[in-house]
């Protein structure tokens, strides 16, 4: 199969494409560095297309007898404050570079079947402890109206004849990147210890991390985007989080174990508006929350590889005597 695939180069998309080329899969790969691109290990087994989805060009001709496309297209929001310049790329690298994607699928002249398109839990806004499925609404901040944009730019490829998966992903867990990127130094703030990070209501006082944390696993979210390839009846949003959602106040704690600080844990920790002087108003992805369940992936068969936050921690930095059980390659069957 050869999958075509924005974004390819990213968190994601590296895990991903390192999965398709193991299965005897052939990713091409839009990237706007192409030559850098080629000289990564993880992509070797990739085509790379030289190009830049937000614009035009003769990259688009490269869609063109492909059997799928996956999107993944998006400026990291975990890679700059947020200015209004900044928000403006978070918004226009995804939506119109989704809208691009799909004119070159149409103008194809061997469509690709199938388009799996990225997307966010930030589709539905902070929430308190309300349970989120696939069919909740969406919330009204900036991230909830980017995703719903989003998703619109790339629904046109439904009346083109494609099956259309939107994958809403969670908070990705990967050692050094995302999320973790932004978490794991301020536990280093706290002498011989660690503390939960943020509460999402009142802004001066102390955080105690009850905001709920929607997480998956990188080897997860990679392979439900690959189920969502696969799979025939894969339509639609699909959820992409850990069936074991937990409170912020958990998260850290099993973090400062997995990052080997036990000696104090404390009950609080810095107030949201330390965090957003220190991080900007991208640190509302952290201070707040929302429950967010995976009903439609486990309804299509999903097993997930780290349901379990502590083995999920484990396996990105080192195992404890309570998690070393061996755990199996990702596989996707394809139906």
């Amino acid at each position: 199969m050869r999958v075509f695939l924005t974004g390819g180069t990213g968190l994601i998309g590296r895990r991903l494409s390192r999965f398709l080329i193991a299965r005897g899969d052939t990713p091409v790969i839009l990237s706007r560095q192409a030559d850098k691109a080629r000289l990564n290990p993880a992509l070797r087994g990739a085509e790379i297309v030289q190009g830049d989805p937000g614009t035009h060009g003769s990259w688009e001709s490269a869609v063109d007898g492909c059997d799928a496309a996956i999107n993944l297209v998006g400026h990291n929001v975990f890679a700059n404050r947020w200015s209004p310049e900044i928000k403006a790329k978070i918004r226009d690298s995804r939506v119109v570079g989704t809208q691009n994607l799909v004119e070159a699928i149409a103008r194809a002249a061997r469509r690709p079947r199938t388009l799996v398109q990225g997307s966010a839990i930030g589709y539905y806004g902070p929430t308190q402890d309300q349970e989120l499925t696939e069919d909740s609404p969406s919330g009204s901040d900036f991230m909830a109206e980017v995703c719903r944009e989003w998703e619109s730019a790339a629904r046109p490829a439904e009346t083109l004849g494609l099956r259309l998966p939107i994958i809403r992903t969670g908070v990705v867990l990967a050692k050094g990147e995302g999320a973790l990127g932004v978490m794991t130094p301020l536990f280093k703030w706290v002498p011989g210890g660690a503390a939960p990070v943020g509460s999402g209501k009142n802004g001066l006082k102390p955080g105690r991390g009850q905001q709920w944390m929607s997480w998956i696993h990188l080897d997860d979210i990679a392979g439900l985007f690959l189920m969502a390839l696969d799979h025939p009846e894969a339509k639609g949003p699909m959820n992409g989080t850990s069936p074991n959602p937990v409170r912020n106040y958990e998260f850290s704690k099993e973090l400062a174990r997995a990052l080997g600080r036990r000696w104090v844990f404390l009950p609080i920790g810095p107030p949201d508006s330390m965090l957003n002087l220190i991080l900007g108003e991208v640190a509302q992805i952290v201070t707040t929350g929302q429950k967010v369940l995976p009903r439609k992936a486990e309804r299509l068969g999903y097993q997930f590889r780290y349901p379990v936050l502590a083995e999920a921690l484990a396996n990105l930095f080192g195992p404890t005597a309570e998690t070393t059980k061996a755990k199996p390659e990702v596989a996707a069957t394809r139906d």
